[in-house]
């Protein structure tokens, strides 16, 4: 078993879960489309451990979270319970999720989920769903990251510092030691391993590689556009010391 499988959440979390420069904007977006009397219903897409979801939640926001792993749903259903706060989850692919619910009022794609989805067929697919579950005027907003600065360890590039966590008396230590730009896509190696107690067998190291596609905010617009939506202008995350910034394409339905 690969540490990714075994676990999953711990990774999540240490790679993704700190991560806040972005909520912000999330809770300007959902605060825009609560009224005077109630909050409005929010589908958070690639939701993970629930970074964004928990955070709308604990602030009174209807939030439904979606992503194609149930360990980290899992774990987020459990936080939610946790701290009493109900959050509706589904375990769906983003490209062909079908829920019950078609009157969201936002839709929210956070950290470069929209450039996970397998080109340009794999994001046209997942706009459609997105505006069959929009009410009219709903809001879609991506995040996706356009400029990246290469970088390989391995030839003498010194990368960014190595992120850790105790859990259950092991320290997990992630480090991204390549970045890797090609014409179509953005490849980001990191090294990962488990020190402490480990269960005889089970590997302590490995090497996890994610593939974003390239994507600029003008062709995701024209995706969206296809799909049915109309621009709603564009919104930037500004960079911080450990992560690139991002820019938000906002779409309405």
């Amino acid at each position: 078993m690969v540490l990714s499988d075994a676990y999953a959440v711990v990774w999540h979390d240490l790679e993704c879960g700190c991560y806040s420069a972005d909520l912000p904007l999330w809770r300007e977006l959902a605060m825009r489309a609560a009224t005077e009397t109630e909050a409005q219903p929010l589908l958070d897409i690639g939701a993970g451990t629930g970074r964004v979801a928990l955070d709308l939640a604990t602030r009174g926001h209807d939030v439904t979270a979606l992503d194609l792993e149930e360990q980290l749903l899992s774990a987020l259903r459990e936080r939610a319970a946790t701290a009493e706060t109900p959050v509706e989850t589904a375990c769906a692919d983003a490209r062909t999720f079908a829920l019950s619910r078609r009157d969201f009022a936002v839709c929210l794609a956070p950290m470069q989920t929209i450039q996970l989805l397998g080109g340009a067929a794999g994001r046209i697919a997942f706009l459609r769903q997105a505006h069959a579950h929009l009410r009219p005027g709903g809001l879609l907003a991506c995040a996706i990251v356009t400029e990246i600065e290469p970088f390989d360890c391995a030839a003498g590039d010194s990368g960014p510092s190595a992120e850790a966590a105790e859990v259950d008396g092991r320290r997990y230590i992630s480090r991204a030691v390549s970045v890797q730009v090609a014409d179509s896509s953005i490849s980001i190696e990191r090294e990962r391993s488990i020190r402490g107690d480990v269960p005889a067998g089970q590997a302590t190291d490995e090497r996890n590689i994610v593939e974003l596609d390239r994507l600029s905010a003008a062709q995701l617009r024209r995706e969206g556009h296809e799909a049915g939506f109309v621009s709603a202008g564009t919104r930037s995350i500004p960079a911080t010391q450990e992560h690139v910034g991002s820019e938000v394409v906002l779409l309405r339905a």
